[in-house]
């Protein structure tokens, strides 16, 4: 008779239900005793009674059946053992590569988030109604060109003053395009081509359009409210007929500098 080790307790209790190790729970707290085959060949030498004798040979009867078993098995038994090796090697790799696999998954969310903040920021940058700075036209864009200048004459809620020297009936189809009430000065060369009939039409519908007469500019400039100042690159009547740049001007001493020379 001997005791059991603890790896020999461990491997018993993998195979048959055996008490728990848990302090919690109750049972057997050290490692039991057994008998070898030998030792119940000599237990059954001290024991006499019949019984005693037939239970030390069917015990005996069964170890030599285990060990022919084992000993015809011992290949099969050799397998088990590798497959559970291989079996919790491949679960602890598994665990491995799903950790690695989420860790990959988070970093990857994160970097999508924050592209896609940094594409909403650029797209911010480029969205024209959020950034009337600097537009240029390239030859053929007319509409384009007509819809912008449009869209600034419509900005204007009390004044509009233009500075154009080659001013004509087209020029005033986009001014008609603004708020009503809002008054209208033009600055502009003799070679304007609007004659008093055609500003007096205008003004029926349109009131109220002036006209000032001037050779102090040569640029064209588009003032709203006294306030706000575009630089035009071509004539309003010819925007969009040739490549040319529209953009707003944000120091405001020069601003007021030209405001007071238009006044």
């Amino acid at each position: 008779m001997f005791q059991l080790t603890d790896k020999e307790v461990e491997i018993l209790r993998s195979q048959i239900a055996t008490s728990s190790l848990e302090d919690t729970w109750g049972g057997r707290r050290y490692n039991p005793n057994v008998f070898t085959e030998q030792g119940i060949a000599m237990l059954s030498a001290v024991l006499k009674s019949d019984i005693a004798i037939s239970v030390s040979i069917s015990i005996m009867d069964t170890f030599v059946e285990m060990r022919k078993f084992v000993n015809s098995n011992i290949l099969m038994f050799e397998k088990i053992n590798l497959l559970e090796k291989e079996t919790k090697e491949t679960r602890k790799l598994l665990e491995s590569t799903s950790k690695k696999l989420n860790e990959e998954i988070n970093l990857t969310n994160e970097l999508t988030l924050e592209n896609k903040e940094r594409i909403e920021e650029i797209f911010k940058i480029f969205k024209p109604e959020e950034s009337k700075n600097k537009y240029i036209f390239y030859k053929g864009q007319i509409y384009d060109a007509f819809k912008l200048l449009v869209e600034l004459i419509k900005d204007a809620k009390d004044k509009i003053v233009l500075v154009d020297n080659y001013i004509d009936i087209e020029t005033l189809n986009i001014l008609c395009k603004k708020n009503i009430n809002v008054e209208v000065i033009i600055f502009g060369s003799n070679k304007l081509k609007l004659s008093k009939i055609d500003i007096n039409k205008f003004n029926k519908q349109y009131p109220k359009l002036e006209l000032r007469l001037t050779d102090d500019f040569y640029d064209r400039f588009l003032v709203i409210d006294d306030e706000i100042v575009y630089h035009i690159g071509a004539s309003v009547k010819d925007a969009g007929r040739k490549t040319f740049a529209i953009s707003k001007w944000e120091d405001k001493d020069i601003i007021d500098t030209l405001i007071n020379k238009l006044k």
